[in-house]
């Protein structure tokens, strides 16, 4: 008789992984974010579905002040089955983190889920009286969805085609565009958008954090290596249903068995038939991105919960300055030919 599957509890490799992914671009626009708030009436601030929790980024709340806010957590469709009871117990909780801003849920490719947010700004007791109309300024993590949204804003308010590029990696956005037109008002005080670059952290103290962010997208995949993330994504697939992943391998703790036979299964093979084991890594990590191994958080919303609860404060909850002086560090602790004798 077999032995009874037992998956890892815990993911202990992180000796390796960078903390920081702050370009210059994110701090540019950052700046020029801060610069534009006299003008903008709304903030809408995107949020992975998935990592509900650490793809909130704590500088917006430094740097953006007192405008109001929207938060709108993306890509709901590859974080849950629809209508699930683990959606409903997942955005209950998630509500409850922000309870000073409307909260929104929206899933990556659904036009009509956009309508609550239509509804919201259109509805707003101060835009219908202003003469200039009403400016709404998207910000959030890199590739957690903002240029997607406002494609379904316009789309669904004004019946218009996309206006903004996206894709798959972060960085298409790298300057604040045009404002993009997604309410029309019969007195031409319309609502618009501003798109903006993705900004990432400066620093992240938790490196299972960058790993989840990693794995999300928010990062380019060259920064970690994929088959490090491609082994923390086996490790939270084994915690939820590690049949999803049968046709290639019996449950298992090992990537690299998996890695091999899924190579082989698909076809990525290097000269003589061996193995391209990176390309596999690749290949497997979009295939969950895309929802096809499975729909789940990687964050603990219970301990999360509980967390907030007991009123700890999470360290990510330090200032710019702060997060900056981490970083420089961080790549000392790296690269000791980098610091001064």
């Amino acid at each position: 008789m077999a032995a009874k599957f037992i998956p890892r509890q815990f993911f202990p490799n992180y000796g390796s992984i960078p903390r920081s992914y702050y370009l210059g671009h994110h701090r540019a626009g950052l700046k020029k974010m801060k610069n534009m708030l006299s003008s903008v009436d709304y903030v809408v601030e995107c949020r992975d579905y998935r990592v509900p929790v650490t793809s909130v980024n704590p500088i917006f709340e430094e740097a953006l002040g007192e405008t109001r806010r929207l938060v709108v957590y993306t890509k709901r469709d590859l974080g849950a089955d629809s209508g699930s009871t683990a959606q409903q117990l997942a955005e209950k909780i998630v509500r409850q983190f922000d309870q000073n801003s409307a909260v929104f849920f929206v899933s990556s490719s659904s036009r009509p889920d956009v309508s609550s947010i239509l509804k919201h700004l259109r509805e707003d007791a101060e835009g219908p009286d202003k003469i200039v109309g009403c400016r709404v300024m998207v910000v959030g993590m890199p590739n957690v969805g903002k240029s997607t949204l406002i494609n379904n804003l316009r789309n669904q308010g004004v019946g218009k085609a996309k206006a903004v590029q996206t894709g798959g990696q972060p960085g298409i956005t790298r300057k604040i565009g045009s404002p993009v037109k997604i309410i029309e008002r019969m007195n031409g005080s319309h609502v618009y958008v501003l798109d903006t670059p993705g900004v990432f952290m400066p620093y992240v103290p938790d490196a299972e954090n960058m790993l989840k962010l990693a794995l999300c997208g928010c990062v380019k995949d060259s920064v970690i290596s994929p088959v490090t993330l491609a082994d923390y994504l086996l490790y939270h697939i084994n915690l939820h249903d590690a049949q999803v992943y049968e046709r290639w391998s019996p449950p298992t703790n090992e990537i690299m068995s998996l890695l091999n036979s899924f190579a082989r299964y698909s076809g990525h093979l290097a000269k003589g038939g061996i193995p391209n084991i990176d390309l596999a890594a690749q290949h497997f990590i979009q295939k969950w991105r895309s929802g096809s191994l499975g729909r789940f958080l990687l964050d603990d919303l219970q301990a999360e919960e509980r967390h907030r609860q007991e009123g700890a404060k999470d360290q990510v909850g330090i200032s710019i300055t702060q997060a900056l002086r981490a970083e420089r560090k961080s790549k000392k602790r790296d690269n000791p030919s980098c610091s001064k004798e």
